[in-house]
């Protein structure tokens, strides 16, 4: 047992010889915060209720004690289930399980949409331990009658929050309904608005909470920089500039839309090339799985995404983030910045804001609890006049925000109609024609 002054370390733990030669292999060196407190929870059998914020460690503090407990390899049926919003949250959950179970036999798979039902069947029917899943393509399986879940006995519910936006309350609830009512229950979320609490408490037995940073922060590491610009031509030029600068080794760009994005990667491309790719949800999974995988490997400068690949996605060394666009889904503020600043290394975020995006960062800033600070625009970045049309959208943009807060306001492109002045009928002259009678 190490001593007070020594730092705390994995063996403090109590994890068997194979999980720390693992953690060995891949490098980490001591326990992050959120690790120290939940492990010995979820190893005591507690119910846990984890808000942390992304990059702190959160898929280790549930992966490593649930792999403790599983042992090894027994049964033909899953005795584990983690349950993740999205089919990249997925992949990479399954991807930290290979390689914390490198040691050990347990056998797992990753059941998601948007590939056959074939070589995820195989691998039921092969006989799991552990299975990590997407809400509805789990139900599929449940369905089919391929996958039994009787023999479960720690339920997972990662990125709840973003479950909750998402809209899979009915199948999650579908799901606690023909699991075992005996089991162990864990609910991670970077953010805890009050549909994720609401399902806590009915998904949850007397659970231990276990919050390292209050809700809804970004990391210490990210350095968090807010860039006011015009219009999305001169956010173009930012981009640019920015990047040919050193310090930009691998950078995220966020968008909220793909329209947005594939503007960006057009533009983009034509200076780094194949450095340079895009992912949004019109891109099949294999393209942006191969996409993911380069921008892993370090074979990309920048990977511009909309915010499918703003949860879960754990990549080294990412030195910048980009919001071009300012999410609309504040929550997602949090989610975007976690992709640099990851295991305790330093990031920079920058967003870029133009007029009607300002009422969105001044709510992001209330569920941050902080402000973000300021810059000027760097004078070689070319300021472009903004067209007529942007102009227009944003005016309606921020009249829309005008009204939200004030249901009276008329705004800015409200004329009223002016009603004629009711004037006298001047009377009609008698013709002395009589009416044709019709026949």
């Amino acid at each position: 047992m190490s001593s007070t002054t020594d730092p705390p370390s994995f063996a403090d733990l109590k994890l068997n010889r194979q999980l720390l030669d693992a953690i060995a292999d891949a490098g980490f060196d001591s326990p992050t915060a959120v690790q120290q407190r939940t492990i010995p929870l979820i190893m005591a059998g507690h119910d846990v209720l984890g808000i942390a914020p992304t990059g702190t460690g959160k898929t280790a503090a549930f992966v490593l004690p649930l792999l403790m407990k599983l042992k090894y390899a027994q049964g033909e049926h899953p005795r584990g289930l983690i349950l993740a919003p999205t089919r990249e949250l997925a992949i990479q959950l399954n991807e930290h399980v290979a390689q914390l179970n490198r040691h050990l036999d347990l056998r797992h798979a990753a059941l998601y949409g948007g590939t056959g039902f074939k070589m995820q069947t195989d691998a039921i029917e092969a006989g799991l331990d552990l299975v990590i899943a997407t809400p509805g393509r789990l139900m599929d399986h449940y369905r089919k009658g391929t996958l039994i879940l009787k023999e479960l006995k720690v339920l997972v519910l990662d990125e709840a929050d973003k479950m909750m936006d998402m809209g899979f309350m009915p199948q999650i609830r579908q799901l606690l309904e023909i699991i075992p009512r005996k089991r162990q229950n864990l609910l991670f979320s970077a953010t805890m608005p009050d549909k994720v609490l609401r399902l806590s408490e009915e998904f949850l037995e007397f659970p231990e909470r276990v919050e390292v940073a209050p809700q809804a922060t970004v990391t210490e590491t990210v350095e968090q920089r807010l860039y006011e610009v015009p219009n999305q031509a001169t956010k173009l030029n930012f981009v640019t500039h920015l990047l040919r600068q050193d310090e930009v080794a691998r950078a995220f760009i966020f968008t909220k839309t793909r329209t947005t994005a594939n503007y960006i990667y057009n533009r983009l491309v034509r200076e780094w090339g194949e450095r340079v790719r895009v992912i949004h949800a019109n891109k099949d999974q294999n393209a942006r799985l191969n996409a993911m995988n380069a921008f892993r490997a370090g074979e990309l400068h920048v990977l511009v995404a909309t915010d499918v690949a703003s949860r879960g996605i754990d990549v080294q060394d990412v030195t910048h983030v980009i919001n071009f666009d300012v999410p609309i889904v504040y929550e997602d503020y949090v989610h975007r910045v976690g992709r640099t600043g990851r295991a305790e290394h330093e990031g920079v975020s920058v967003t870029l804001m133009n007029p009607a995006e300002a009422y969105h960062i001044e709510r992001i800033e209330k569920i941050i609890h902080g402000a973000i600070p300021r810059h000027a625009l760097p004078e070689a970045v070319p300021v472009v006049a903004t067209s007529f049309e942007e102009q227009q959208e944003m005016a309606r943009a921020i009249d829309q925000q005008r009204k939200r807060e004030d249901p009276t306001y008329q705004g800015a492109f409200h004329e009223k109609k002016r009603r004629p002045s009711p004037t006298k009928k001047s009377p009609t002259k008698k013709s002395g024609k009589r009416p044709r009678r019709r026949r």
